[in-house]
């Protein structure tokens, strides 16, 4: 299984409405792909993002409530686009996900770019 490393909060906004993942690179992947929450977030990194949420309504968790360094859900990467109508696209490149789900937490070192996760470790 593949699996991205996304800091937090912005990958609890992908299980909560966030359609597009944004990057610096393009990718040829399509398919399964597990939302891992990086283990690090700066307080200025939360506000940020939550700014941005409340903007188009959606109220981030207190940043103490976020879990980090592990997996906290499952997606299908349908596509990677240079634009796209959703707000959340700002990027180079943005990674469209779909069938979004939330996972319990389950911890894990993560990795840079696309990795992959060992069978076994997942449900």
């Amino acid at each position: 299984m593949k699996a991205l490393s996304i800091r937090q909060p912005w990958a609890w906004c992908i299980l909560h409405g966030k359609p597009v993942e944004n990057r610096n690179w393009w990718t040829s992947y399509r398919g399964p792909l597990d939302i891992h929450a990086a283990k690090g977030m700066t307080r200025d990194e939360y506000e940020e993002c939550r700014d941005f949420a409340a903007s188009l309504g959606l109220a981030l968790p207190p940043m103490a409530d976020l879990p980090r360094g592990g997996i906290v859900g499952r997606a299908k990467l349908v596509d990677c686009v240079t634009s796209h109508p959703s707000p959340w696209f700002f990027g180079r490149y943005g990674l469209v996900l779909e069938e979004v789900e939330p996972l319990p937490f389950i911890p894990l070192k993560g990795a840079l770019g696309l990795f992959d996760v060992s069978e076994g470790v997942l449900p």
